[in-house]
């Protein structure tokens, strides 16, 4: 087991194939693959890659960038050249893979273009919540790829620039990923009260 759990790629497909079989367990015990059992699927993906994305957030937020400034300059490239970019690599596909399962289970739901117009279409308060959600999520996942990953691949060196640009991409990204940390918390707000409050 301990050989199993030392490989991270090979405990990540384990870890799927025991979802898989609960995932055929649930198929199973409600007796179709109809759109609720579809819902559920899309839930699940969801969730998983949200807690991928924001956690990575929290990451940068609550410890990287606190931490950055007071880690000897000696040291300071163990982070930019090795856990930065293989963070910012999962961070930004998770927030991608979140992204589309989000609109995708709004699909499959049926209101997908009532969210989206924040319940303007039905005056439906439950399309506005989780429409306000939705637009939150889309604006911190528009940041990730237009603002976050551009501004990092020129602050650790990524792509050629001069010190001051670095600095300056340094700040950008900083800044829109503290934006996505704001906006992150009254995101995660609407998308679990909205699923308890109107079912």
């Amino acid at each position: 087991m301990a050989g199993l759990l030392s490989n991270f790629r090979n405990t990540m497909i384990l870890s799927f194939v025991l979802s898989i079989i609960m995932v055929a367990g649930y198929m199973s015990h409600y007796g179709s693959a109809d759109a609720i059992f579809w819902q559920a699927v899309f839930r699940w993906l969801h969730t998983f890659f949200g807690i991928l994305w924001i956690g990575l957030l929290y990451y940068f937020n609550f410890v990287q960038i606190r931490i950055m400034p007071s880690i000897p300059a000696e040291l300071k490239p163990g982070v930019s050249k090795y856990i930065a970019p293989e963070a910012l690599f999962w961070f930004r596909w998770a927030a991608v893979a979140t992204w589309v399962m989000g609109v995708i289970l709004a699909f499959n739901r049926g209101y997908l273009i009532d969210a989206f117009a924040l319940g303007a279409t039905t005056g439906n308060p439950q399309h506005t919540f989780i429409g306000t959600g939705m637009w939150l999520a889309t604006i911190m996942f528009f940041n990730v790829w237009v603002f976050i990953w551009p501004n990092q691949k020129i602050a650790l060196g990524l792509v050629e620039a001069d010190a001051d640009a670095k600095a300056k991409a340094a700040r950008m990204a900083m800044l829109f990923s503290r934006t996505n940390t704001l906006l992150s918390v009254p995101m995660l707000v609407t998308m679990t009260m909205s699923q308890t409050i109107f079912g």
